[in-house]
């Protein structure tokens, strides 16, 4: 069955903006493995959190730290949100149909839509909700009915009451874009290609191989526009940047940086938001740590995106606040010397050692710049040595007229003394005589 051209476009108009704000991040890294487990607040999979996590492979200096160390940080601008409006639109074309068409159903019950047009993400309509005008929009915290299967009917995983920000990237692709695709109410059947849910990965928890195709039977509960950050109180504001940040921790630990880097530019649009309640000294000082933790991790996915500019300005960000902050003089120093600022670099880097003579991390890069900052400057004074002729040449040939001319000198000297004493001589026997 199709669906009929004034229902297609009404789903395309909610859709445009979610499908581009996804698109553009998969094209950011052609190797992003999307979407990494959905978020929780409680016990069994919030495991990953604890542990430690590489930046790079021999790098184990380089940590994103977790709640449990209060790690965390990223110090790039927060991501642009690419997702916008909603549903105008629909309703104006819904104005020029008939008045007593009722609340139009879209799509309709039993019929397949394609939500990326790619046919990687599907989603029916299993129970008709309430109308088009009661469908989530972008940043609202909605709560939904999950149940997850494999291809093979397997079920690895059931939510009765699942909550999360919409927009936000806090649940795997698929359940992102097809939740804002429901009516209030409406229970729908979403089949999902690896792509959008947890890709070539896989997932410890829930237990999903990777490359696994899913279907997911999802019911829309609620949604509730997201409560006013500068009214929040202290702790609900640090709890919420918190689970930002480490929901970025989750998509860094998957890969997929750029979504890491979206999660962080939340978590820090929390902690500086302005605040419309009184903060002790302790409490300010918690959140400017939670700011520091999230653009120090922003800097270690922006490293990841080659995106240097950035993460200078992360590094820089968190110095301003904590000037001796080891790990941002660490990546500061990184980053320069990728952009071939190997003096600075080690002047960076030996700042850093200073503060802990001991990390390992820091002495083999710190060598490792020496080495090629010193490979770097012969090179230059080879190339100086060339450019004004060898030196060493011209050494070899002038000590030879030199040595000539003192010879011939001496000569002069000599054949003039034999002469001014013959003079001399004959002067005397003539005198005599």
């Amino acid at each position: 069955m199709t669906l009929s051209i004034g229902e297609e476009n009404a789903i395309l108009v909610d859709t445009q903006f979610v499908v581009l704000f996804y698109l553009l991040m998969a094209d950011v890294e052609e190797t992003v493995v999307t979407g990494a487990g959905d978020q929780r607040d409680s016990g069994a999979c919030t495991q990953h959190s604890s542990r430690a996590l590489l930046l790079d492979g021999a790098e184990d200096f380089e940590m994103l730290e977790t709640s449990e160390d209060d790690g965390g940080e990223d110090d790039l601008p927060p991501l642009e949100d690419a997702g916008g409006g909603k549903k105008e639109e629909a309703e104006s074309e819904g104005g020029a149909r008939s008045r007593d068409d009722g609340p139009r159903q879209c799509p309709p019950k039993d019929e397949w839509l394609d939500i990326l047009g790619s046919g990687l993400l599907r989603k029916k309509v299993l129970e008709s909700g309430e109308g088009l005008d009661t469908r989530p929009s972008r940043g609202q915290n909605v709560q939904i009915r999950l149940k997850t299967a494999l291809a093979d009917g397997t079920v690895v995983e059931e939510d009765s009451e699942l909550s999360f920000t919409l927009g936000d990237g806090d649940v795997i692709q698929a359940l992102d874009l097809a939740v804002q695709l429901m009516e209030m109410g409406e229970k729908a059947l979403v089949e999902a290609d690896a792509k959008y849910a947890y890709g070539s990965v896989g997932s410890a928890c829930p237990p999903v191989g990777p490359n696994s195709s899913l279907s997911m039977e999802v019911q829309l509960l609620s949604a509730l526009d997201a409560p006013d950050v500068e009214a929040m109180s202290p702790e609900d504001r640090i709890g919420l940047a918190g689970q930002k940040r480490e929901r970025g921790n989750t998509h860094y630990q998957r890969g997929d940086y750029a979504f890491a880097v979206n999660s962080y530019g939340i978590a820090l649009q929390i902690t500086e938001a302005s605040s419309k309640v009184d903060m002790t000294l302790e409490q300010e000082a918690e959140l400017l740590d939670m700011k520091v933790k999230c653009l120090n991790n922003m800097a270690a996915a922006q490293l990841k995106l080659e995106h240097y500019e950035a993460a200078v300005s992360s590094c820089v960000s968190v110095l301003v606040h904590q000037p001796n902050n080891v790990k941002a003089l660490f990546r500061y120093g990184k980053v320069l010397a990728l952009k071939g600022e190997l003096a600075e670099a080690i002047r960076m880097l030996k700042r850093a050692l200073k503060l802990e003579p001991s990390n390992k991390t820091i002495h083999a890069e710190l060598s490792k710049l020496a080495k090629k900052h010193s490979e770097q400057k012969g090179a230059e004074q080879a190339m100086y040595k060339k450019m004004l002729g060898n030196p060493s040449d011209a050494s070899s040939i002038t000590p030879q007229p030199k040595a000539s001319w003192g010879f011939s000198w001496k000569w002069l000297f000599g054949a003039t003394a034999v002469a001014i004493g013959g003079v001399a001589l004959s002067v005397v026997i003539a005198a005599r005589n």
